[in-house]
């Protein structure tokens, strides 16, 4: 049921919205379908309890006004001066939902800090919205370097979570490196490559997410990563994204990767990749 919801996101939150509610409900609705947000009170992988390390992270939401705790998982590598890493998550999953992907990053030689948007896992039980999830990705970012100063970081998003790191790139100036996987242009270009994107409901969209109109704006290293085979956000949303950055950076192409296996079937061409673009590993 999840991996279906997770297939029409995007497509329902729209249609749902645009012909069955008014304009508040339309924005609520859209962030119920695009983020489908999991809870879980405690972890329940043995790969949790074994290698990380909870962490809270406190902030104020301009967005709301209130006060926001944030968990996060800490990965620590074993060389203790590893390269920082903030993992943002895609839609429909929490951070213990994401230990396969968090763990390959740590293998890579990241220190890695993952954290839970409002409204996944233990962090603040409130809706998101896409104003949001970019403060609560910034509250993290300055978390790492306040707990660990000196030491360079990076940023990973998988899917919605790539749209997330390429807003937060695009807003700071002390980022090493970027790296965003299985992620798009903009969500009504993402609707568009569905079934029913031929409806003219685009406009109606609230949470836009438009990296397209960001990525320009990256000046850290970037590396986009796409599977051949997938099927929910298409790998010519990935490209579109690398036409337009500027700067240094690399696309790869993972053949026969889908939205769920790419990150496990390009370990190989990540290596390559780290340590041609960022110098990392041997």
């Amino acid at each position: 049921m999840l991996t279906t919801i997770r297939w029409r996101w995007p497509a329902l939150a729209v249609l749902a919205g645009a012909f069955f509610a008014g304009c508040a409900g339309l924005d609520t609705q859209q962030r119920k379908w695009i983020f489908n947000s999991t809870r879980y009170a405690t972890p329940w992988s043995q790969f949790d309890a074994d290698r990380a390390q909870d962490v809270w992270i406190e902030h104020r939401s301009a967005a709301t006004g209130t006060p926001v705790k944030l968990h996060g998982l800490w990965f620590a590598h074993q060389d203790a001066q590893a390269p920082l890493l903030l993992y943002l998550h895609g839609a429909g999953r929490n951070v213990h939902a994401s230990a396969f992907r968090i763990e390959h990053m740590r293998e890579l030689g990241f220190s890695v800090l993952a954290i839970d948007y409002r409204g996944f896992g233990r962090s603040t039980a409130e809706l998101p919205s896409e104003a949001m999830v970019y403060e609560d990705a910034k509250a993290a970012w300055s978390w790492l370097a306040e707990q660990h100063p000196g030491r360079p970081r990076y940023v990973f998003g998988h899917s919605l979570g790539g749209a997330i790191a390429i807003h937060l790139a695009s807003e700071v100036d002390d980022m090493r490196g970027l790296m965003v996987e299985g992620t798009f242009t903009s969500i009504p270009e993402v609707f568009q490559t569905m079934k029913w994107g031929w409806l003219p409901v685009t406009a109606l969209i609230t949470q836009r997410f438009e990296s397209v109109a960001k990525i320009e704006k990256v000046r850290a290293p970037l590396l986009i990563v796409h599977g051949s085979r997938d099927r929910l956000i298409q790998p010519s949303l990935g490209q579109a994204l690398y036409d337009r950055a500027k700067g240094k950076k690399k696309f790869v192409l993972v053949e026969g990767g889908t939205h769920y296996t790419t990150n496990s079937m390009g370990r190989p061409q990540y290596r390559e990749a780290l340590k041609e673009l960022f110098g990392i590993g041997s």
